[in-house]
């Protein structure tokens, strides 16, 4: 395995007195794709928002490219280098399509923009279409392409998507697995929540199922697949 760029140590997380995530490791190497699973309320979402300082967990700690998080606030770990689009998408919608992805635009760490305006839209040529469209005029496809588009407009080298087509018609949702096929082919580092399995599994190089807050299985697609008791256990298919 690569280095490590984002890395989980025996995380407790929890909401008030509910306690979600009990000891929790979990890794990202540069340039790997892991999809994140479960059913709903197993500590996904969580584990996604303790990774980038969203919750803080009372214990364990989180390392971000060989740097402890803890006491970081949420936009000093994102300007390490990861970005999050969290579940529900949360564009700006008295803005433009432009202003969208224009407010985003940012260099990485390293003063480097390997993702401008321009690639952003030749990876998303519908919303070059759609410029000067309002966010609330996009449809939920279009609206999920600019919020991805938005993340990669920071030149992030971890990006993290949550609930990545949920909600979206079938083939919109086929779109928006090639283009993160499109991402994942060019070095990002990502992290996949989504209900379809399938199409995570085929699309990362591990996999992790959280059940109650704990790590159950870690395995390829092709290990996650010869085991249909476990599907049917932990992810209800």
């Amino acid at each position: 395995m690569h280095e490590p760029v984002l890395e989980a140590r025996g995380l407790h997380s929890f909401y008030g007195d509910s306690h979600i995530l009990h000891g929790v490791d979990f890794t990202l190497a540069r340039g790997e794709a892991v999809g994140l699973m479960g059913r709903n309320g197993m500590g996904k979402s969580t584990l996604l928002k303790s990774l980038v300082g969203v919750v803080t967990p009372r214990r364990g700690e989180v390392v971000a490219f060989g740097r402890r998080t803890r006491g970081m606030k949420v936009h000093e770990i994102a300007r390490l280098g990861i970005s999050y689009v969290p579940e529900g998408r949360g564009i700006f919608a008295n803005l433009s399509v432009r202003e969208n992805l224009n407010m985003a635009a940012r260099a990485d760490a390293d003063g480097r923009c390997d993702w401008t305006f321009e690639r952003v839209l030749d990876v998303f040529p519908r919303l070059a279409e759609r410029l000067g469209h309002g966010g609330q005029q996009l449809s939920g496809g279009e609206q999920q392409m600019l919020t991805i588009g938005r993340a990669l407009m920071t030149n992030p080298q971890v990006l993290i998507l949550d609930e990545a087509t949920e909600g979206l018609a079938p083939l919109v949702a086929r779109e928006i697995w090639r283009i993160i096929g499109v991402i994942r082919d060019t070095g990002i580092a990502t992290i996949l929540v989504d209900k379809n399995w399938r199409a995570v599994s085929d699309i990362t190089d591990r996999n992790v199922i959280l059940v109650k807050g704990r790590v159950v299985f870690e395995g390829s697609g092709g290990a996650l697949r010869a085991q249909p008791e476990l599907l049917s256990e932990h992810l209800g298919v």
